[in-house]
């Protein structure tokens, strides 16, 4: 099948400028995909630490401080509505200089001390940059939300070249995962009777949902205060178990 007829030339179109047109579309999903390979790799570079983090937790500690990790790469669709909000144009560069959240990582902990254990080692770390810190917790938002957003940059290393890479972590306890979860289903409902009502009882479930957080971490530490001496026996019987731990 030749070109002309493939591609449907308009009327008096000659093939080189339509051979031209398609070479710019190609270069443009090239160069997209290129954009989109660097979030990709800041995704696994910090996934990574956390990983790092968590296992260095469980052999030092015997616990593990995260509870899961989720990842995701914004999609194209969601690029293109966030920069015409904006009023920018998706060019690559005002891509990489005014969306932060392309690459996003949020981390699940048991406890609130664990959230900002974690993202102080995260942000002390001599390759990671932070870029902003906003502390949801401490200063929750008016509907009740809870969670510590850092913007953060990495540098990604490829075969001729080093470029940083911002990423968004939020790092948030499994209570407000839940409460988040639930709130960003109802909140895309349409139509909903009462929404007022609606908004006020999430706003009391938030609270409520703190305050458990707030209890479990008090039991958790009074629990670590009454821990009695252990015995020669039984300090040899932990460290045995830690030689247990499976690392891989």
């Amino acid at each position: 099948m030749e070109l002309g007829n493939w591609l449907r030339l308009p009327e008096g179109a000659g093939k080189n400028a339509v051979i031209g047109q398609a070479m710019d579309l190609l270069d443009g999903v090239l160069d997209y995909k290129d954009l989109m390979m660097g979030y990709a790799c800041a995704i696994k570079e910090i996934n990574t630490k956390f990983e790092v983090l968590d296992t260095e937790f469980e052999v030092r500690y015997r616990r593990n401080p995260i509870s899961a990790i989720e990842t995701r790469l914004k999609s194209q669709t969601s690029i293109l509505e966030k920069m015409a909000r904006l009023g920018i144009a998706p060019t690559r560069e005002n891509i990489e200089n005014n969306l932060n959240d392309i690459a996003g990582i949020r981390v699940i902990c048991s406890y609130i001390d664990d959230i900002y254990l974690l993202a102080d080692a995260l942000t002390k770390q001599d390759d990671i940059r932070l870029i902003r810190r906003k502390d949801y917790i401490s200063n929750p938002k008016p509907n009740g939300y809870r969670s510590l957003h850092l913007i953060v940059s990495v540098p990604i290393f490829f075969a001729e070249s080093v470029k940083e890479v911002k990423a968004e972590v939020q790092i948030r306890t499994i209570a407000m995962d839940f409460w988040a979860s639930l709130e960003h289903q109802i909140k895309y409902k349409k139509n909903v009777e009462h929404a007022e009502r609606v908004i006020a009882r999430l706003k009391e479930c938030a609270d409520e949902i703190a305050h458990v957080d707030e209890t479990m971490q008090e039991i958790r530490k009074e629990m670590e205060q009454i821990q009695e001496e252990p015995t020669d026996a039984e300090m040899l019987y932990e460290k045995l178990k830690k030689i247990d731990i499976n690392l891989i």
